[in-house]
């Protein structure tokens, strides 16, 4: 194998300045360090990469912590990221459960991105303590080596609901997510504060967990509700939407957007097959991931950061008609 030192004696050149050619330091000529990769490539060098890490004290690897993997939301938002942390030579590392917290602790890595209900605040705070570098999407944490990248949820919440009540709908039903998830938590605050904002209108809460079994599991209440007439209702992610028009389909036969009317959030590449096309909250999954790492990376070379919002908006269904 072709050393540092192989490169020194046919260049004619000491082994610190063939390290400053390979390194990319100014200390030297760009002639110089040209001429000396030029050797290099020659002779066939290749780093020796465990080394010039344990050097830096660099990983080159990005841990993402999701709170599971099912469902269809993730795909694009991992893509966003690996394409993000590929360009600039990392590499990503996707851990589930908490056992894999402590990943962070032993710097199995030289930041992190957390989308995962099962770290508490209180943890997160202090890793960062610490001086681990953190990217959240699913809270808000005040830390100088904190940055938040999170999704509009009040806004996209809003947008759900005023879709239903401007079609003359005041009987609006909203099917939540897990207690824990911070998402839900945005979500649904936002739901009963566009609810309140109509004197009219009223609201029923359901429970939910953001998958397709508790979207059909909400099925038989709603159905009873639309019996007293057209009912509005947002579902606080696709995944459960589908499922509640499935038990619509299957178990009743009540309409879809004549007699309940869905609006779903997040624009999975499934609603967008569904007939009638369901109503959603739409925003850029990849794109979400992508400025995720894209500002990790600037706190892992010092660059200042600002925190992030990924903006929303309402993609029009025919799972929504007018009620008048």
């Amino acid at each position: 194998m072709v050393s540092i030192k192989d490169i020194a004696s046919a260049a004619g050149v000491s082994i610190s300045t063939v390290s400053y050619a390979l390194n990319g330091s100014d200390r030297i000529t760009k002639e110089t360090a040209d001429r000396i990769q030029s050797i290099a490539n020659e002779l066939g060098y290749v780093p020796n990469r465990a080394a010039r890490l344990l050097k830096k004290r660099e990983t080159m690897l990005v841990g993402v912590f999701l709170t599971d993997f099912s469902g269809h939301f993730y795909g694009d938002l991992l893509f966003g990221l690996k394409e993000e942390l590929n360009r600039r030579d990392y590499d990503l590392i996707v851990c589930s459960g908490r056992r894999s917290h402590r990943m962070i602790p032993e710097r199995a890595f030289d930041g992190a991105i957390i989308l995962d209900a099962t770290f508490a605040d209180e943890e997160l705070i202090g890793y960062a303590d610490r001086g681990h570098k953190l990217v959240v999407l699913d809270r808000e944490l005040d830390h100088p080596n904190v940055n938040q990248v999170l999704l509009d949820n009040k806004a996209g919440a809003t947008l759900a609901v005023e879709y239903l009540l401007g079609q003359g709908l005041s009987r609006i039903c909203a099917v939540g997510g897990p207690e824990s998830a911070f998402d839900a938590q945005q979500r649904m605050r936002a739901v009963r504060q566009a609810v309140e904002r109509v004197p009219e209108a009223s609201l029923e809460e359901l429970p939910g967990a953001f998958d397709k079994a508790s979207g059909y599991a909400a099925g038989p209440r709603i159905a009873e509700a639309a019996g007293e007439g057209p009912a509005g209702v947002f579902c606080l992610n696709d995944e459960m939407a589908i499922g509640l028009c499935d038990y619509l389909r299957t178990q009743t036969a009540l309409q879809i957007g004549k007699d309940v009317h869905v609006v779903g959030y997040d624009n999975i590449e499934l609603a967008q097959y569904m007939q009638p096309r369901l109503a959603t909250i739409d925003y850029s999954k990849r794109k979400w991931g992508a400025l995720a790492a894209e500002q990790l990376l600037k706190m892992l070379e010092g660059r200042p950061v600002e925190q992030e919002r990924i903006y929303v908006r309402l993609v029009e269904g025919e799972s929504v008609g007018k009620a008048y």
